[in-house]
């Protein structure tokens, strides 16, 4: 197995953080016969792509080569492993802050992100901001941690997706959710009832009447910090990806980074 050498980078993770890291992603024995190269190595170059946001064949040359990196990442994908870490992550983070381990309210929210010839045919015209966009659909708890993640075209009604969040955030939580805070794009009949149909109450917060300028929203702003973190990597700044199911593990990558940093970084 080769290890990389020479300099290291600020999206490398750190001892410990791997230390927890390692059984989830040991898919095979870290010296397996059929394994090239250090899961590590791979790993630290999948943040570094996300968080730079640079294209494949730019990855520095002490890192692993592209190619394997990208078919160790699509491994990862298929098992469902940056979800699972997010996930128990989020856990740990709420019992950090003395939470129940699973919440019983939840924000849903949807970002554009400007399409790129890669991403073109998912795209779909998003007649507000004038261009052709993906859409990121997704619902946080009330600490902003990321608890469900779907990706549609810009041109799709936020409404419409509140079916498939809602039954993945009860999936995710053991149906401990009862109520979904949103913004007025969810208005409507057809939203509450699919909200309602996996036994969640969703309420609409609604802009005052006749604002000026930003006005901070009670329990909406905690959604839209959680887009502020997301788009501090700049592989999430646009729409690169050629696959969904890229970009949808990319969000999970990039978080499990904001959830890790958290629980291991601030306690040194």
């Amino acid at each position: 197995m080769k290890h990389t050498t020479g300099k290291s980078y600020p999206s490398d993770v750190t001892d410990a953080e791997w230390e927890f890291l390692l059984p989830y992603l040991s898919l095979m024995r870290e010296d397996a016969p059929q394994r090239s190269y250090s899961l590590r190595d791979q790993f630290n170059a999948m943040r570094y792509v996300v968080k730079t946001g640079i294209q494949w064949d730019f990855l520095p040359h002490e890192m692993p080569p592209w190619r394997a990196v990208y078919q160790q990442m699509r491994r990862w994908f298929e098992a469902g492993v940056f979800e699972e870490i997010a996930q128990d992550l989020r856990l740990m983070v709420r019992l950090l802050e003395g939470r129940d381990e699973q919440p019983t309210a939840v924000i849903m929210d949807a970002r554009t992100l400007q399409s790129t010839p890669e991403s073109g045919g998912r795209a779909g015209y998003d007649g507000a901001k004038k261009k052709k966009s993906s859409k990121a659909n997704i619902a946080v708890d009330t600490l902003g941690n990321l608890l469900a993640v779907y990706i549609t075209a810009a041109n799709e009604q936020d409404r419409d997706q509140v079916a498939i969040l809602s039954q993945r955030v009860q999936e995710v939580t053991g149906s401990n959710v009862e109520i979904a805070y949103v913004d007025q794009g969810y208005t409507g009949a057809a939203a509450a009832e699919q909200a309602e149909a996996s036994s969640i109450r969703l309420q609409v917060i609604k802009h005052t009447e006749g604002k000026r300028g930003f006005v901070l929203l009670p329990r909406r702003w905690v959604v839209e910090r959680t887009f502020g973190w997301l788009s501090r990597f700049r592989r999430l700044a646009r729409d690169y990806e050629r696959l969904t199911v890229t970009l949808t593990n990319f969000h999970w990558l990039a978080f499990l980074t904001i959830l890790l940093a958290k629980i291991y970084r601030q306690s040194q």
